[in-house]
């Protein structure tokens, strides 16, 4: 069983899609596919159905969605292989598990390789580091569970998706300037800063890559539209760290140049 959460909701059973197009029984089973190998109670799913507002039975309209589910599952799974739909998505004594030996889901994958990425970042193997964010964040193909309705537990898990993907991409971009890529990094950096404007980090990258391009001005630049977006929208102003980056680059702190060191002594 393949399971894709990082972006819209994938799961094939023996290369058959068992994703259905109703949103109700699709947010069951993207529910079920985050939590793979776990069991669901029953209380959780109607919470992430409905909120504070379940219909009349809950139990048994969830279980109408279970048995929608199983059906697809049914027609997917291979007859010979000796396994039923209710060996996939069984039920336990409160809920349900959506569980398959082999299975392999790209939330988990993401983890390993993001995991693995930022330990060679902290121990100063930044090629490593490079290759294996990159490799993390090609596994993305939008934003997480693009195509489910979330309710509370779904909501939760993509914004803790999202939280990863951005320290991800973090810890790449950092790893990148520790290379000497920086102008390689800039066109990614202005478009990242225009998507998440009030994103310190990647306005710092921005800054630090304008500034070893011996485009001091245009770091400062950088500086000076998000102080005014920081001021207008939310009152106040860049945090010290950012500060003292800008105030470096007015300096030409000599610091900026070491590719280790630079943004980590701010």
């Amino acid at each position: 069983m393949d399971i894709g959460i990082l972006g819209p909701l994938v799961v094939r059973i023996d290369g058959t899609s068992v994703v259905p197009s109703a949103a109700k029984p699709r947010q069951v089973l993207a529910l079920l596919a985050a939590g793979v190998g776990k069991h669901v109670s029953t209380a959780a799913i109607a919470e992430e159905l409905w909120g504070g507002e379940p219909p009349t039975n809950p139990s048994g309209v969830v279980q109408t969605y279970i048995k929608q589910l199983r059906r697809a599952i049914s027609a997917a799974l291979d007859p010979s292989g000796g396994r039923s739909a209710k060996d996939v998505l069984s039920r336990g004594y409160n809920g349900y598990m959506l569980d398959m030996p082999g299975s392999a889901m790209d939330a988990h994958e993401f983890d390993r390789l993001a995991t693995r990425g930022l330990r060679s970042l902290v121990e100063g193997r930044g090629a490593e580091a490079s290759r294996s964010l990159e490799r993390a964040l090609s596994l993305w193909r939008g934003p997480a569970l693009a195509d489910v309705r979330t309710g509370s537990g779904l909501e939760v898990e993509a914004q803790c998706l999202e939280e990863a993907r951005r320290a991800a991409l973090d810890g790449r971009i950092t790893a990148d300037l520790q290379l000497g890529r920086h102008a390689e990094l800039i066109s990614e950096l202005t478009m990242l800063t225009t998507r998440y404007p009030l994103q310190e980090s990647l306005h710092a990258q921005l800054m630090l890559a304008l500034y070893r391009c011996g485009r001091s001005w245009q770091a400062l630049q950088a500086f000076r539209k998000l102080r005014e977006t920081y001021v207008e929208e939310l009152g106040i102003e860049p945090s010290q760290r950012l500060q003292r980056l800008h105030s470096a680059i007015l300096a030409a702190d000599p610091l900026l140049d070491s590719p280790v060191r630079s943004l980590a002594a701010f």
